[in-house]
């Protein structure tokens, strides 16, 4: 059975050739566990018929794509903001590749802390008018979590209209009853690729790790917090958690709230989402800062939010900071930072020094070995958990959302982030990775050297079979 299912991932899936011989590792050494954890974790969601509704109802938004579509084959696309101009070749890619429009935001806060996130968040949602739509992976029956679905049931109340959206396993350990407080109140809920049945699904593998908000189509967040006590810093076993987010303003939240339409609607065919004007509401035409949403996910050809990163490293000429829980990058990933680097780009990544998966820890640390030797500087932050998925380049452009640096998050998983082209935030961006950066140790050759056999054995296996973490 084992042979014949080595010979289907070799042949017939869209498997990457180091996940298909990490697989195929897993099937010979370890032939009953390797075909369950297959089944349950290595189909690919390509293969499944999902439902997916037409993307875009939002006329505006498509004569927005369709404009720039237009100019990029005329030649004549040229952003009219100052600090996008030289990204053009990034821009041209997303609006093609990811259906991801250059557009403003008038706002941008950034924020790093768990309390003022929520608590700004909290601020919109009480001022909400019409709706606010809610997308987790992970909402947590605590404190915080009972707190954002009262307050949520409040405002349904009130009439304003309230969908929530998350994910059915990062979010597994809801009681049953968790939202019925809000679906009394006139809230709508979905989980997306729910289990088959309570305890068994088979599409574990491919999981909607998006967050983000949008409160009356003006207010939109996006980023790497869940909802959950630990988020706050309050869990002992994780300490402060150190994140970012990003509050916007401007036409960019249309983008989040189309983002929102297209995973409402492939989660739910109940309660469909169709389009309105309270939902995307005419903005004033203001200057404001460049930015682009990017969607990745299973059900995608390319790796796209990948291949921004990408063209982002390539295009660096100072400095390359990067943050991410996770780093189990893949050959591209690897040789652009590693050619950065010996090239004269200051090349810093910052991990975790505490761990919440040891196994997805231990190849992490392969990895980051493995760059030393080019110039690439590796910080471990010390100051709680570092849960930030960042990327500041030269000062002039970042990437937040909730992709992290490794091959789940590039292939497997539904991700969202924002690439944002000014040089003002940047340098925010830039200064909150240089503070971060003074809560951290650095990590040497001289630090591996001094690891015990056993550990260097461990992050070796974890490397072999990081395709598949």
């Amino acid at each position: 059975m084992n042979v014949v299912l080595a010979i289907f991932i070799l042949f017939f899936e869209r498997k990457t050739a180091s996940s298909a011989w990490a697989w195929i590792l897993i099937l010979f050494f370890v032939p009953i566990l390797g075909f369950i954890l297959y089944v349950l974790f290595g189909k690919s969601l390509r293969q499944e018929r999902l439902n997916r509704p037409v993307a875009y109802e939002n006329e505006d938004f498509r004569d927005m794509m369709d404009r720039q579509l237009n100019q990029m084959k005329d030649g004549r696309f040229q952003p009219s903001f100052k600090d996008a101009e030289e990204w053009l070749d990034l821009i041209q890619m997303n609006v093609a590749r990811t259906d991801a429009p250059l557009s403003t935001a008038t706002d941008i806060k950034i924020f790093n802390d768990g309390k003022r996130k929520f608590d700004a968040l909290f601020e919109d949602i009480r001022h909400a008018k019409d709706h606010i739509h809610l997308q987790y992976f992970i909402l947590n029956n605590d404190d915080l979590g009972r707190h954002l679905i009262s307050l949520l049931a409040e405002k349904a109340r009130q009439g304003v209209k309230v969908l929530f959206l998350y994910d059915d396993l990062g979010s597994r350990n809801l009681p049953k009853r968790f939202f019925d407080e809000l679906e009394s109140a006139g809230g709508k809920t979905a989980a997306f690729l729910p289990a088959v049945l309570s305890s068994i699904n088979p599409r574990l593998n491919h999981r909607n790790h998006r967050k983000l908000v949008v409160v009356d189509g003006l207010v939109g967040y996006i980023g790497g917090f869940n909802v959950g006590d630990e988020y706050l810093g309050k869990k002992k076993e994780f300490g402060y958690w150190r994140d970012t987010h990003l509050r916007l303003e401007g036409e960019t939240v249309h983008s989040l709230q189309n983002r929102f339409f297209i995973d409402w609607n492939q989660a739910t065919e109940t309660y469909p989402l169709k389009y309105a004007e309270n939902f995307f509401p005419k903005m004033a035409n203001t200057t404001g800062i460049a930015m682009q949403i990017v969607a990745s996910g299973p059900l995608e050809i390319h790796e796209d939010i990948k291949n921004g990163y990408l063209k982002m490293i390539h295009h660096a000429r100072d400095s390359v900071y990067l943050q991410t829980p996770y780093f189990i990058p893949d050959k591209s990933i690897m040789d652009a930072l590693r050619t950065a680097a010996l090239g004269g780009v200051d090349v810093q990544i910052m991990i975790p020094h505490q761990a919440d998966h040891i196994f997805v820890h231990s190849a992490t640390l392969s990895y980051v070995r493995e760059l030393l030797q080019d110039g690439v500087k590796v910080y471990s932050y010390t100051n709680g958990f570092l849960h930030a998925k960042t990327l500041v380049i030269d000062q002039k452009a970042y990437s937040v959302g909730s992709a992290n640096m490794d091959i789940r998050s590039f292939a497997l998983n539904f991700e969202l982030n924002a690439f944002v082209y000014d040089s003002q935030s940047a340098l925010e961006m830039e200064q909150l990775f240089l503070r971060d950066k003074k809560l951290s140790v650095e990590l040497t050759e001289k630090t591996f050297d001094e690891q015990s056999w056993t550990e260097k054995v461990k992050q070796d296996i974890a490397k072999l079979v990081s395709p598949i973490l």
